[in-house]
């Protein structure tokens, strides 16, 4: 997309933001492997800016094998200890227990509804919520009572590392709301009300 555009002040100049922005965020996903990685990197953000995760999102693939939710289910300590000793990734072992931990429960949520996405998206009627978009990125909130019925939903399933600010940035990320700004490119107004 053309660097003229107008975009939601967050991206910067960065090239990476711009291209994530721009093809990825506020676009709904329903690929397992793909939520799964969102999921933890949206965790793994915590206390640090989307753009040192960006930066790293390639390595985080490769380290954590392609997002392979069910071999990273099975990963054991020695696989903790080679990802703490990569300096490709975040290396925050909390962080890290937390993905193998996360990659079980979404395993057992996946068997019970047939796939992470059904289950997910179930969490909002199947569709992206609708809402008229807000003026400036300042006025954009960090959680709404919906991203605190899905953490809450998240941790009752066995999830870690999942509050309500990390659930509506996941929320974001995977198109469940779309909350690009007034004069985005991207902003989509509503046409049927607002959810």
């Amino acid at each position: 997309m053309s660097a003229e555009l107008q975009r939601c002040g967050w991206t910067g100049s960065d090239a990476l933001m711009i291209a994530y922005h721009d093809e990825e965020w506020g676009e709904p996903c329903h690929d397992d492997r793909e939520l799964f990685e969102r999921l933890t990197l949206e965790a793994f953000q915590a206390g640090l800016s989307w753009q040192v995760i960006l930066r790293k999102r390639e390595h985080f693939r490769q380290a954590f094998d392609g997002w392979d939710v069910a071999r990273i289910a099975a990963y054991d300590d020695q696989a903790v200890e080679r990802l703490m000793a990569d300096p490709g990734i975040v290396r925050n072992r909390l962080k890290i227990r937390s993905t193998i931990h996360n990659a079980q429960r979404f395993l057992d949520v996946s068997a019970e509804h047939g796939s992470f996405d059904r289950y997910i998206w179930s969490l909002v009627d199947g569709a992206p919520l609708v809402r008229a978009p807000a003026p400036t990125w300042a006025a954009v909130p960090a959680a709404t009572p919906e991203s605190e019925r899905i953490a809450k939903e998240l941790r009752r399933c066995g999830f870690k590392m999942v509050g309500p600010i990390m659930c509506y940035s996941f929320m974001q990320s995977i198109g469940m709301v779309n909350d690009h700004v007034l004069d985005c490119f991207k902003t989509q107004l509503p046409t049927t009300g607002e959810r």
